[in-house]
């Protein structure tokens, strides 16, 4: 029945509908694309070819109803087959006349999904508001006996940082690379091993209006990062970055420029780590005079003793490195170690004032042979409050690299560039 059919499709689509050969399905796009849309009409469509169970999901089960649930019922009165389907409100469910069901849960209550019995098809709407908890919990429990069983996620795009992304394209920090983000953007559609991933737009829509288009066209000079989301559906960074003057060269290329300063600094900086958080220990060089940071070596590990790092760190012997003054303990252990490690200076808001400092060099070169710091700091952005306000001393993670830049960098000031005179205070 399902075969005989006749409906309008976005073109950009087809092949998505009914391709059933890969377990996950990866959409990703800007607002208004109909990625959602024909998820619907895949999911549909399946289960009246098939009488299977699946599952849809968001991260809070209230929104549920008025997206997923009502897109549905929408779906089905345009492919008209409303009348194989029965939508119950309680409990929320949908019925098909073949036995097929799809049922619906909110991550938000996770005792709710201990089992997916039956479920071969889990749909996870806005898949980056839902927790990676969520979704390892799912795969692990998505294991339909007989049928083939499939993940499908949609989403707009959101900042690198996402578990989303981390999982489906690249993890900087674990060394993680599935896929190249921008390959999809420019070939739309990309197979990876078991994964489809299908890129969209609001130009794939043939049905959206114009005047839409015009409003997320617009958005290019009001709000730049939500047009990149919104019209362009591609990741990136969310919010205002903490330092836009950080770029990454090659280590022989930091090297050269650092053997060309006239009178380098060397400021060394470490932030203790616990088992849930990481240690990270920079080394760094100022070139006062032209108003730039180089960062040329790190060490970062987590889960670790003190012994254990101290032997990591063994050739870090020579230098001066300041460390989190919260900490007295392990800088004395460290001291008896043979480490020339200070304590450094913190005051109640030595966060934001430290952050400034750090933002008033002219460049900041990271080394890549540090992709720790790149992980952490290329894309930092910082914290809002519930009026979108930026919070100068909070961030969108916790950057232990920046607590070591922090440390290394307490007996130092930046001269001010809007034309102030100050003296440095550190010495090599």
């Amino acid at each position: 029945m399902a075969d005989n059919i006749d409906f309008a499709l976005n073109d950009h689509f087809y092949d998505f509908v009914d391709d059933w050969n890969y377990k996950f399905y990866f959409l990703v796009g800007g607002y208004g694309s109909s990625k959602s849309y024909h998820v619907a009409v895949k999911l549909i469509k399946k289960l009246l070819e098939e009488k299977r169970k699946a599952l849809v999901v968001r991260e809070v089960f209230d929104t549920i109803r008025d997206s997923c649930y009502d897109l549905l019922q929408e779906v089905a009165e345009a492919m008209g087959v409303d009348g194989y389907l029965t939508f119950t409100s309680s409990p929320m469910q949908v019925k098909f006349s073949n036995g097929s069901r799809i049922i619906f849960k909110g991550m938000d209550k996770p005792a709710k999904l201990k089992s997916l019995n039956g479920v071969s098809i889990v749909w996870i709407e806005e898949c980056s508001e839902v927790k990676y908890a969520g979704f390892k919990e799912i795969l692990g429990r998505l294991r339909h006996p007989t049928l083939s069983n499939h993940i499908i996620l949609s989403t707009n795009p959101v900042s690198k940082g996402n578990w989303c992304y981390k999982y489906f394209f690249q993890d900087k920090k674990k060394k993680v690379f599935v896929l190249d983000d921008e390959k999809l953007y420019k070939e739309r559609t990309v197979v990876v091993g078991n994964t489809y991933y299908h890129h969209s737009t609001v130009d794939d829509n043939f049905f959206v209006p114009k005047e839409y288009v015009e409003q997320l066209d617009d958005l290019q000079t009001h709000d730049p990062d939500l047009y990149r989301v919104a019209r362009q559906g591609r990741f990136g960074v969310n919010g205002s970055l903490v330092f836009p003057q950080f770029v990454v060269e090659p280590a022989n290329q930091v090297e050269k420029e650092i053997k060309a300063i006239r009178t380098p600094l060397e400021k060394n900086g470490m932030d203790f780590g616990f088992v849930t958080s990481y240690n990270a220990a920079l080394r760094m060089i100022v070139d006062h005079d032209e108003k730039i940071l180089y960062i040329y070596r790190e060490y970062y590990s987590r889960n670790k003793t003190d012994p254990e790092i101290a032997e990591d760190m063994k050739d870090w012997k020579d230098i001066v490195i300041k460390a989190d003054c919260a900490e007295p303990k392990a800088i004395r252990y460290y001291k008896q170690s043979g480490f020339r490690m200070k304590a450094c200076k913190k005051f109640k808001g030595s966060r934001a004032m430290y952050t400034k400092k750090v933002k008033r060099f002219k460049k900041i070169v990271c080394s890549d042979a540090c992709p720790n710091t790149i992980d952490e700091l290329q894309d930092l952005t910082f914290a809002v409050d519930k009026d979108d306000e930026i919070i100068e001393d909070e961030f969108n993670i916790d950057p232990h690299t920046l607590s070591a830049i922090w440390y290394a960098l307490d007996d130092y000031e930046v001269s001010d560039l809007k034309g102030g005179g100050l003296r440095t205070l550190g010495t090599r």
